[in-house]
């Protein structure tokens, strides 16, 4: 992981000093990856906390799981149980999103082992073409399910308006980002980690 920070360094400085700076103090830096949970679940969990805070995400997802009770959760996400969902928070599209995504693993389509094998590139194509999944949440599930180490979250707005923020608003953030390749994903993590940092 030091190499890699120290070549973020050497790369931001030639971009700029904020960036620099910010790197340096945010370094060096470990991709976590947690897949302790079914894809589907994952899956699932991130559709039902889109454009929600943590903690309303958190809440929803709760109540979602308290529901399911001891019913296995990709059987209880079903159609015959939206209205169920609906009064656990969920908007009409996200508890089609989910009754979608648990009928796709029920059906052995989201298979983990099947989906690590690909690049980011056909993963987040197969990803998308679940209705309701967009590509945030693919970017998502390739860095912090996968472990996948090159991938710039293009569409995560905290990711981009600070690098441009850091860097220049003229200049492209996937041109930026791509200096930095095959460790685009651990731009990602740098630049969340200086939003998150207090200031100094």
């Amino acid at each position: 992981m030091s190499d890699i920070h120290e070549r973020f360094v050497e790369v931001a400085r030639e971009l700029s000093p904020l960036l620099a700076d910010a790197i340096e103090r945010g370094g060096p830096i470990t991709l976590m990856v947690d897949n302790r949970q079914p894809l589907a679940e994952r899956l699932c969990r991130s559709v039902a906390g889109q454009q929600l805070s943590v903690k309303a995400a958190r809440s929803i997802w709760g109540r979602v799981l308290a529901a399911a009770g001891d019913a296995p959760l990709m059987e209880f996400l079903a159609a015959s149980n939206q209205d169920v969902l609906r009064g656990c928070g969920l908007s009409g599209a996200k508890v089609r999103a989910l009754c979608l995504i648990a009928e796709e693993a029920r059906a052995g389509r989201l298979e983990a082992d099947i989906l690590r094998e690909l690049d980011h590139a056909e993963r987040s194509r197969r990803l998308t073409a679940l209705w309701g999944v967009g590509q945030w949440t693919a970017d998502m599930v390739s860095i912090f399910y996968f472990g996948e180490p090159d991938v710039w979250p293009e569409g995560d707005v905290a990711a981009r308006k600070t690098l441009a923020r850091l860097t220049s608003p003229r200049r492209k953030t996937q041109r930026t980002a791509a200096r930095f390749a095959p460790y685009r994903s651990h731009l990602a993590l740098y630049l969340w980690r200086h939003v998150d940092a207090p200031p100094v």
